[in-house]
């Protein structure tokens, strides 16, 4: 029964329920790391939900020509989609994947149903219907028939020209994206991993931290070296436990890391300190080098420090060690 209600549905409607239905499983699905995501995805941005949305709005054979039909549905894919997307804007869901391939999925289902609801209700000599190879024949009556004129002619073969070449240029754009701009990220964070409550207010002796970020968009694996610096002097003579997660072989200076950061990858680091030197309007600088090129900072943070006085302040210790460790995000 099942197959027979299948085998009434038009073809071409239900093969875009059936992109729609696949695009969600192999997009939001663990299935998404397989290739197929691509097309179908590309299907559904610039094709499907246009040719639903023509099939319901003219149900008629006659209605449009096949040439036409098909140009029609590259246009309105493309301005559904943004209008799709400016909607989500303004919903709790926002732009993100998830709900723009769920709503790109219902849209699309829900002018499938209204077009064959549409085609159901017309005689069945002037329903439209779809098979490839009359699909074919049709373009190339339109194309070689001699009742048309010659501008009519020459229309048909330049909107299909225009097709296939947006299809050619889209494609190239694919395989050969552009790189863009080339940056690095570098940032300090509170102790709470947010952009505030920085510890600028400290006692002596007391241990303050904060988490310093760095994140590689430069397209390529870049080796990093940061050092921090109070009032101009470097802390080049401490050591510390080496972070079990990364083997740096034995001890290294804690105020001198050294870090090889991959292309969109992001590190952050928790730096905790201990300041012995009183004084306001202390300047902590944080100077990050790009590979071992020490004659200028790459990118450089800093931090204005008051530390005040505290009776239990140690005499020998400038810097605690960082034990924390590093927090990797991809």
């Amino acid at each position: 029964m099942i197959s027979a209600k299948l085998k009434s549905i038009p073809s071409d409607l239900l093969v875009s329920v059936i992109i729609a239905l696949a695009t969600l499983v192999f997009v939001l699905t663990p299935l998404s790391y397989l290739p197929v995501r691509i097309p179908l995805g590309l299907l559904m941005v610039l094709f499907v939900p246009g040719y639903t949305l023509i099939a319901a709005l003219f149900p008629k054979k006659a209605d449009l020509e096949g040439i036409e039909r098909t140009a029609l549905s590259f246009g309105l894919s493309i301005a559904v989609v943004p209008l799709i997307g400016l909607g989500l804007n303004y919903t709790p869901w926002g732009i993100r994947i998830t709900p723009v391939v769920v709503s790109l999925a219902i849209f699309t289902i829900a002018m499938a149903v209204a077009a064959h609801w549409r085609r159901m209700n017309l005689p069945l000599g002037e329903r439209l219907s779809f098979n490839f190879r009359e699909t074919i024949g049709t373009w190339k009556r339109e194309v070689l028939t001699d009742d048309k004129s010659r501008l009519d002619k020459a229309l048909t073969v330049i909107l299909i020209i225009t097709i296939i070449m947006s299809l050619a240029a889209l494609v190239y754009v694919i395989v050969t994206p552009k790189q863009g701009e080339k940056f690095t990220e570098f940032y300090i964070l509170g102790p709470g991993g947010k952009a505030y409550d920085y510890p600028t207010e400290v006692l002596a002796g007391n241990k303050s931290t904060v988490i310093v970020g760095v994140g590689n968009h430069e397209y390529q694996t870049v080796n990093y070296t940061m050092k921090v610096i109070l009032n101009n002097t470097p802390w080049d003579n401490i050591t510390a436990e080496k972070i079990p997660k990364y083997d740096y072989g034995g001890v290294y200076p804690v105020m001198s890391l050294n870090l090889a950061v991959e292309h969109n990858e992001t590190r952050e680091m928790p730096i905790t300190y201990v300041l012995n030197h009183t004084g306001d309007l202390q300047k902590l600088e944080f100077l990050l080098y790009r590979e071992g090129n020490f004659t200028s900072s790459y990118r450089d943070l800093h931090l204005w420090v008051n530390v005040s006085q505290n009776s239990s302040t140690p005499s020998n210790l400038d810097v605690y060690e960082n034990r924390s460790g590093f927090l990797d995000r991809k």
